[in-house]
């Protein structure tokens, strides 16, 4: 899945500077006002910056506020037209655009998620975007989806990760997503679904820590919550659970080292399957720079 924040800045959006505006005006006029005194030399020599209640020095502020003001509003008309910067009802116009609506109490970074997927899905072939699209806008219980085939087989797995605390997808919802895929406005001719509950592997882990010299004890609990946090952020359906990574988010403020002792080696999630941490014991070696 694309991810939006990794697109540079868009030129369309303007740097915005008070000071900036205010400091340009200021040399405009003196640069005119040296050269009105070429035309009438009896004019004086002109400091816009002397005092704060010259006439010209207020004008200017208030005119380099408005105009900083003018262009903020510029570059929200502008977010407001990209994905990436889109919110809210700006969102909500904007995904029309795709065939695309906001569901009841849809978060804006799930409805950013089903606008990509009904962009990326919509060739005729049907691809998997496709079918992830139509499971997630059946219902706001839908999590994650992940959509694949066995060896030669024309069907077509669809495997859900339901929102609740087990993943586990409950038939009521199965069926939703299963009359959603099959509604004859969006199935092709030759689709066959099997639609089932994703599996959820738990994975236990354990470690030796060794903290800093000063250090308090409490850094192992908050290194083990740590994790759970972290991998709160990307458990997803498929998403292998690598020692590297987890010994990383170990490694918190105050945390020496970390040496993995269980799971002897990566944990590997197939396609209709989501991993969860279950235990995590981390035992203390010690201390050590």
């Amino acid at each position: 899945m694309f991810d939006l924040t990794t697109l540079p800045p868009p030129r369309v959006i303007t740097e915005v500077s008070y000071e900036a505006i205010t400091a340009r005006q200021n040399a405009a006029f003196q640069s005119e006002w040296a050269a009105l005194r070429q035309t009438y030399p009896d004019l004086p020599d002109y400091d816009v910056t002397m005092l704060e209640t010259d006439p010209f020095v207020v004008v200017n502020q208030a005119e380099s506020y408005r105009e900083a003001n003018l262009l903020s509003a510029i570059n929200d008309a502008a977010r407001a037209r990209l994905l990436a910067f889109a919110f809210e009802s700006d969102l909500d116009q904007l995904a029309i655009f795709y065939d695309v609506t906001r569901l009841p109490g849809e978060t804006d970074a799930r409805l950013k998620l089903r606008v990509i997927l009904a962009i990326q899905g919509r060739s005729t072939g049907g691809p998997k975007e496709r079918y992830k699209s139509i499971a997630m806008g059946a219902d706001l219980r839908v999590d994650s989806v992940e959509v694949y085939r066995v060896g030669r087989s024309p069907l077509i797995h669809v495997a859900v990760f339901s929102t609740e605390p087990n993943g586990a997808a409950s038939t009521d919802l199965l069926n939703i997503v299963r009359s959603a895929l099959m509604d004859e406005a969006v199935q092709l001719v030759n689709d066959e679904f099997v639609v089932s509950s994703a599996v959820l592997s738990v994975v236990n882990i354990a470690a030796d820590i060794w903290l800093l010299p000063d250090a308090d004890e409490g850094t192992v609990s908050r290194s083990a919550q740590a994790l759970r946090a972290a991998w709160a952020l990307e458990q997803a359906l498929g998403r292998d659970l690598v020692r590297e990574w987890w010994v990383s988010k170990l490694m918190i403020a105050g945390v020496h080292k970390v040496a993995p002792t269980a799971p002897s080696a990566d944990s590997i999630a197939p396609p209709a399957e989501a991993l969860a941490i279950g235990t995590i014991t981390l035992t203390l070696k010690g201390r050590a720079y």
